[in-house]
């Protein structure tokens, strides 16, 4: 390990929370690592070094260990990063991974890891783990067309909302907000932390096959209609095509929803909540 990924990696073993606490980390672009009390999770682990992007990896694949379940919400690279998975799940054999259901046996059969390691799920269905009181939904996510796989019902993009030791979690993947999103993600309890992106799409991005995600104003507006406790604004930083500037998402969140709580920072940064 180099000295930051050290660091950092000293920083989430270390951390103790207590029921109703957590901390996370900002890995860049929309990954995270969350901690509560009984489960550590990794959302969306980038770690593929070059591939254009201007933040280097915090850490190598071998080196995030301890995770209790890694997240993959579609199969981009810069969310189901197939270059580290393989290092991950051989650093960590006790490591589960979280996809769309679509996805498990191609995952399977190229990375080589076994196939009772992986959490398939799709819209509306759900995943239990007990003793860690830990419970998953899966959401179907916009990324750009909402649309199901015409012959097995599958959606390649998915949300998770996660319930851990008193507390729920919204990550939704790379995904355009769509009518319903709103009445989904407020149909119960509310939302704790929140992880949305802001990058944008339009016509040169998706020429290039950049399929494009909310707008920063968009994302406000999902935001203020859904009040979490914590919304955190991602996915504007890692490449210079398909970027944003956070501060705009601040602002015209500050302005339209006046007490709605925000957070940009830094990468790797312990944000306690």
């Amino acid at each position: 390990m180099n000295e930051s990924s050290e660091a950092l990696m000293r920083d989430i073993r270390e951390y103790n929370a207590q029921t109703g606490h957590l901390a996370f980390w900002w890995l860049g672009q929309l990954g995270y690592i969350v901690k509560t009390k009984s489960v550590t999770l990794c959302f969306d682990p980038f770690l593929r070094p070059g591939h254009k992007r201007t933040v280097p990896p915090p850490m190598k694949p071998e080196e995030l260990i301890g995770m209790d379940y890694i997240f993959g919400s579609h199969d981009h690279s810069d969310h189901i990063d197939r270059t580290a998975w393989p290092g991950i799940a051989e650093a960590s054999p006790g490591t589960r991974f979280v996809v769309p259901e679509k996805f498990v046996e191609p995952l399977n059969q190229s990375l080589g890891i076994s196939i009772d390691r992986f959490v398939g799920l799709d819209e509306g269905k759900t995943f239990d783990d007990h003793a860690k009181n830990f419970h998953i939904r899966a959401i179907a996510s916009a990324h750009e067309f909402l649309a199901p796989d015409p012959v097995t019902g599958l959606h390649d993009s998915l949300g998770y909302i996660v319930d851990a030791d008193g507390l729920r979690i919204y990550h939704s993947g790379d995904t355009c907000k769509y009518e319903g999103l709103e009445t989904k993600l407020i149909a119960s309890r509310p939302i704790d932390l929140m992880y949305i992106p802001i990058n944008g799409r339009d016509a040169v991005r998706y020429r290039m096959n950049c399929i494009g995600n909310m707008s920063f104003a968009e994302a406000v507006d999902l935001a203020g209609m859904v009040a979490p406790g914590l919304v955190v604004p991602g996915h504007y930083e890692m490449f210079t095509y398909n970027s944003e500037d956070p501060n705009k998402f601040m602002d015209y969140l500050a302005a339209k929803y006046p007490g709605q709580k925000a957070w940009i920072g830094e990468h790797c940064v312990k944000v306690e909540i």
